[in-house]
């Protein structure tokens, strides 16, 4: 989004953007190496490892009072980037980010899938900004239409999971693909799935990623065998909080 932005000749001295972790700490490494000033608005759930390495990064932080990045809370940044004279890339509506993952995502995963020469019949991925389930469900579904079926995962109503939003929220590009199933998952299911993942695995996953592999577990009896691909795109480290709560040993 940056790239496009400057591209187009867009002059960037502050950057704001509304974030639950991943492209915050992004913005603000690109931020810090193009001598942008970086702010961070994060709804009020959000990991507090998760401020702290914005903070690390130089970014500012401002807590919100949202429980989630709803569109009260986007238009709300981008109101206050227009009155203080900051760009606002917006990734929630930036048709750059389902772009990116249209142009990599979905192409590095369509092509490791021939290098072991499977061919999809179940890719699973959270609802954040859709970005990425939409740009796999555009390439998947082009390719190989019904054959293959795109599970998209949201967060069970009243709960809250870093990384990934209810549709109520109207995420952009969800509307605009074929989605086969949306799977409800609460918050326990989600570090229970991140857990499942490191001890089975030994790989370190975050919620959203957990929330995928619990949302495998309640489609496969429905779909039966076949090639599932599970999108996991973050890492575990930012939510040690929360599976030390879990844990009990909060």
């Amino acid at each position: 989004m940056i790239r496009k932005a400057l591209e187009k000749g867009k002059t960037i001295k502050m950057l704001y953007e509304a974030t639950s972790g991943n492209v915050g700490i992004a913005m603000a490494c690109l931020s810090n190496i193009l001598n942008i000033k970086f702010k961070a608005y994060i709804p009020k759930p959000t990991p507090s490892t998760t401020e702290t390495l914005l903070k690390i990064l130089g970014a500012e932080v401002v807590r919100t009072e949202h429980q989630t990045i709803d569109q009260d809370m986007i238009q709300m940044v981008t109101r206050i980037a227009e009155s203080e004279g900051a760009v606002n890339l917006n990734q929630y509506i930036n048709d750059a980010n389902f772009e990116i993952h249209l142009e990599h995502t979905a192409k590095e995963i369509d092509e490791q899938l021939e290098v072991i020469n499977r061919k999809p019949n179940v890719i699973i991925a959270g609802v954040g900004t859709s970005g990425h389930i939409a740009a796999i469900s555009a390439r998947f579904k082009s390719k190989y239409g019904d054959n293959v079926k795109i599970v998209g995962v949201q967060p069970a109503p009243r709960n809250n999971i870093p990384g990934i939003k209810r549709i109520e929220t109207k995420p952009k590009w969800y509307f605009h693909v074929k989605i086969d199933e949306l799977i409800d998952i609460t918050r326990n299911e989600a570090i229970e799935g991140s857990i499942l993942i490191a001890r089975r695995e030994g790989i370190l996953v975050g919620l959203s990623s957990g929330a995928v592999v619990k949302a495998f577990e309640k489609v496969r009896d429905k779909y039966g065998p076949g090639v599932y691909v599970l999108v996991f795109p973050d890492d575990g480290f930012k939510y040690v909080e929360i599976f030390r709560e879990f844990l009990g040993e909060g």
